[in-house]
């Protein structure tokens, strides 16, 4: 069995933010493979449902970013799974926008969400798919941009990118996770925002 977590906020207010975008994949996983209705569980919302041969729990921590943490250590604890087994979707400044990149352990780069996951799980071995939304070029202005919904412009790379993600899922459950970066850079190519596509970056 599996975690996969999307971070983000509760609340529809938040639904279009640059800082959910690990809601967005989750919930792209969630209709692309047929997973159970959402219920509430674990301080968030969950869903079941099988990719593969894999069990998945899909988790969406309703405790706002800063107490992710609780939500996951939860769900981690009740299942008796190890920090592993838990794949975590989450935006990233550092990455140009539409770009993606997977790691397992690492700091958490001034993620609160990350950081209230690696708190609560005593451990940072868990898998990170980082979804690349840029940076707005001044450290004082980040919390106002993540927070703020992405830009109509921005629709088709970050449709693209949940799109491509989902998709090619199965690798990264089977354990290959540089033909499953390899898979979502080809599929999502066309829709990079210009200053991002490959020589411009």
């Amino acid at each position: 069995m599996l975690l996969i977590v999307g971070l983000g906020n509760p609340g529809g207010e938040y639904a279009r933010n640059r800082h959910n975008i690990g809601f967005m994949a989750v919930e792209e996983i969630a209709r692309r493979y047929r997973f159970s209705p959402w219920k509430k569980r674990f301080q968030g919302q969950t869903a079941d449902g099988t990719i593969g041969s894999e069990k998945i729990l899909l988790l969406e921590p309703q405790t706002f970013m800063n107490l992710s943490g609780q939500s996951v250590g939860a769900a981690l604890t009740f299942f008796k799974l190890k920090p592993e087994q838990v794949i975590v979707f989450h935006d990233d400044l550092d990455l140009p926008p539409g770009r993606m990149r997977v790691k397992k352990g690492g700091g958490h780069g001034g993620h609160n969400g990350l950081r209230s996951m690696d708190s609560h799980l005593g451990s940072k071995d868990y898998w990170r798919v980082r979804m690349g939304i840029g940076h707005p070029g001044d450290k004082n202005q980040v919390s106002g941009y993540v927070l703020h919904d992405f830009a109509k412009a921005d629709q088709p790379w970050v449709e693209g990118l949940v799109d491509a993600c989902a998709e090619s899922l199965p690798l990264l459950i089977e354990g290959e996770a540089e033909r499953f970066m390899n898979k979502v850079s080809l599929a999502t190519k066309a829709v990079l925002p210009p200053a991002t596509k490959p020589g411009n970056s």
